[in-house]
């Protein structure tokens, strides 16, 4: 439990302090203040905070009651986005919420939603998951209701996150491997089909097979980000030092933070954060292995696949190895809802871990 505290803690620090450094520039020139997103992010990590200490002193058992009521509210909220006039729209996406000065995006909490579901729905059925049926009703039609909302915003990187967050929790629960190949193979070609039919991923996509083929146009973003990394060297040029966040390197406090945080902080920086993310990562799957039950087991593998699904995600498209998605990197980039979801979750990694210790000491 103190791998995941001090690797996840470490995180929401290093986030905080290179999102004032990469949002200085752009927040001066557009709001006339350099700490404007730097202190929005801290005060979202004062409520992730809370957030974090409420789920940790849960019992992680109470997520398989409040799952549907979580998923109800979260499949509503995403719906509310599409109603023009309620959601806001920003980069051509509806996907926030306003709520006064509060921006909240839905699709955070239904990731949430649908770990605890499929976790729960999973955890009573897991005996008999050889028979298909048993397997895809109800978990299919409800992950499709809430990807398919995701999709409309539209928002393919979450959608991705989601599925394969899912995708973890059948593993984990013991689906039969068919199942798994035929469903990951269904779901890859249309989301390739996707990909092809809409003009802006495909796009992407090319950019991302070759981004020099137009460095002004759709391969900017990931030069420039390759650019920064390369411009760190072993050290990086200094905290607060970054060329490319001056309007070079595009969603700099982002997306592409990780960028930044080469440049700045050189190879050294960039293994650290690395580091990080593989202590997270482990730890929690230390806790899974170690959880007192199959709810347990399988609500910290789904967490556990999301964190570093995304983390392998946000990185890939910044090193240019994965084609850029819109998905930002977990606990670091900029962004209140992703940041109070993530601690939120940490809380109920640490609740579980806290009733598997309890179950050995009592054994």
């Amino acid at each position: 439990m103190a791998a995941l505290l001090v690797s996840s803690g470490a995180l929401v620090v290093l986030g905080l302090v290179m999102v004032l450094s990469a949002s200085s520039v752009g927040a001066y020139q557009d709001y006339g203040s350099s700490f404007l997103f730097f202190v929005r992010q801290l005060l979202y990590a004062v409520v992730g905070l809370g957030a974090f200490l409420v789920t940790a002193r849960m019992r992680h058992t109470a997520w398989q009651r409040l799952c549907f009521p979580l998923l109800v509210v979260a499949v509503v909220l995403l719906a509310l986005v599409l109603v023009p006039g309620i959601g806001t729209v920003a980069g051509g996406s509806a996907r926030w919420l306003r709520f006064g000065p509060v921006t909240v995006q839905p699709s955070e909490m239904a990731k949430l939603a649908a770990i605890t579901f499929g976790a729960t729905l999973l955890a009573r059925r897991w005996r008999r998951l050889g028979d298909l049926r048993q397997l895809v009703l109800p978990l299919g039609p409800v992950m499709a209701l809430v990807c398919g909302l995701i999709l409309l915003q539209p928002d393919m990187g979450t959608t991705v996150i989601v599925v394969s967050s899912v995708l973890v929790l059948l593993f984990v629960a013991g689906a039969r491997s068919k199942h798994l190949i035929v469903g990951g193979a269904g779901l890859g070609a249309f989301g390739f089909a996707l990909m092809y039919i809409e003009g802006y991923r495909w796009a992407r996509f090319m950019s991302f097979m070759d981004p020099w083929a137009d460095p002004q146009g759709n391969g900017y973003q990931t030069i420039q980000s390759l650019i920064a990394l390369t411009s760190g060297g072993w050290f990086g040029v200094g905290l607060g030092a970054s060329r490319q966040k001056w309007d070079y390197v595009p969603n700099a406090h982002t997306d592409f933070i990780f960028a930044i945080i080469g440049e700045e902080l050189g190879l050294a920086g960039a293994l650290l954060v690395l580091a990080l993310f593989g202590m997270l990562i482990y730890a929690a799957v230390r806790i899974a292995v170690r959880a007192p039950d199959v709810f347990g087991r399988l609500l910290a593998a789904g967490i556990t696949g999301w964190f570093g699904i995304q983390a392998v995600t946000n990185l890939g498209a910044v090193t240019g190895l994965l084609p850029i998605t819109g998905v930002p990197l977990p606990f670091v980039s900029y962004g209140g809802s992703a940041l109070v979801a993530a601690m939120a979750a940490v809380g109920m990694l640490v609740s579980v871990a806290r009733a598997g210790r309890l179950r050995r000491r009592t054994r």
